[in-house]
């Protein structure tokens, strides 16, 4: 088969977020509004004639998982979590706290919205949306347990105003745990590529396409590294996320309507609190066409594994990965069948 893993992380360099440009800037406007709510929030409490309590932050989703990547449209963004220490009855309604920060805010930027799990900070030039930071607001209590995120709008009824279990550092343990500095690596790159798949294949708009949460906890759960060279630790994306999909879909079920209709639907559960199904909100019209562009994109990767020239193989994954996926120049790619595999075994 041909050698593709050098465009593979070719790909992946150019997808990802990066530490000196983009990344720096998310993590300067989070510093910012860090900074100003640790000076404006105490003051907004008592404008209200309320005692501030205890805060802090915490990075979270897929910056802290280290899974960003650069968006093909929209502006980029980064999650925080703003974490109060908060006794029983107190704050019942989350969305209170969301109109604290965003007041606290006030003349940052021209935009702040509460919206129902997190307040958006968008960062404008020319009217455009070019950042955004998501606080999410968080309760927990001086004893531990799993903390709970607000949920509501500023003017949602009061039965859609509720504190939820939400563990994101558990979220963050589960994803990067028992495995290896190597594995760890490949694992964020292919959570990655798959990304971009999603939004190269997936309307922008609307509700359609898998979040990335969801397509994060799908790769992570199957996840099974694959090695071009077992002793040295050379690892072999594509027959990694070939395996990866597969497995996700075999996990879907075939189900027949009354009418005749068919449609396949497969559970994906989030692995800490609230365990909640994170394909939930797709129709099953939505389930099934996530089925369908996960069969193209097995049938890719098998295509580009079957292929002797990578110039074949690297055509075949960009069809599926978009444009950013690099095709080699059939004058550098001499030899056209990849070297011996040397190891291929599954690592524990």
């Amino acid at each position: 088969m041909a050698q593709v893993q050098k465009y593979f992380e070719e790909f992946h360099e150019a997808i990802r977020l990066g530490r000196f440009d983009e990344e720096s800037t998310l993590r300067e406007k989070r510093d910012i509004i860090r900074q100003k709510l640790r000076n404006s929030l105490p003051k907004e409490f008592a404008d209200h004639e309320e005692d501030a309590p205890a805060f802090r932050f915490a990075d979270q989703g897929s910056y802290a998982l280290g899974t960003g990547i650069k968006p093909i449209a929209g502006d980029f963004d980064i999650d925080q979590g703003l974490y109060f220490e908060l006794v029983d009855g107190q704050y019942p309604d989350g969305v209170v706290l969301k109109q604290r920060i965003r007041d606290a805010l006030e003349g940052h930027t021209q935009k702040v919205l509460i919206r129902r799990s997190c307040v958006t900070v968008f960062y404008q030039r020319a009217d455009e949306d070019q950042y955004h930071v998501d606080l999410a607001v968080y309760r927990e209590g001086a004893f531990g347990g799993v903390p709970r995120i607000a949920k509501g709008k500023e003017f949602s009824e009061a039965t859609n105003r509720t504190w939820e279990p939400s563990d994101s550092a558990g979220l963050s343990d589960w994803f990067t745990g028992t495995l290896s500095d190597t594995e760890r690596t490949q694992l964020r790159r292919l959570v990655r590529c798959v990304k971009r798949w999603k939004d190269e294949n997936f309307a922008a708009e609307g509700n359609a396409a898998p979040t990335g949460i969801a397509l994060t906890v799908v790769v992570r759960s199957n996840f099974a590294p694959q090695y071009l060279d077992a002793l040295a630790g050379k690892v072999d994306d594509l027959r990694t996320l070939k395996s990866a999909v597969e497995a996700t879909i075999s996990s879907f079920v075939l189900y027949l309507e009354g009418d005749g209709t068919q449609y396949h639907r497969a559970r994906v559960q989030l692995p800490v609190q609230p365990y909640n199904d994170l394909l939930a909100k797709l129709t099953n019209n939505q389930c099934q066409q996530l089925y369908e562009n996960l069969v193209k994109l097995k049938d890719a990767l098998a295509d580009a594994e079957r292929a002797v020239d990578p110039v074949d193989a690297c055509k075949k994954l960009r069809a599926v990965f978009g444009a950013d996926f690099p095709v080699p120049d059939p004058a550098d790619t001499a030899a056209k069948a990849a070297p011996t595999i040397l190891g291929s075994s599954a690592s524990a």
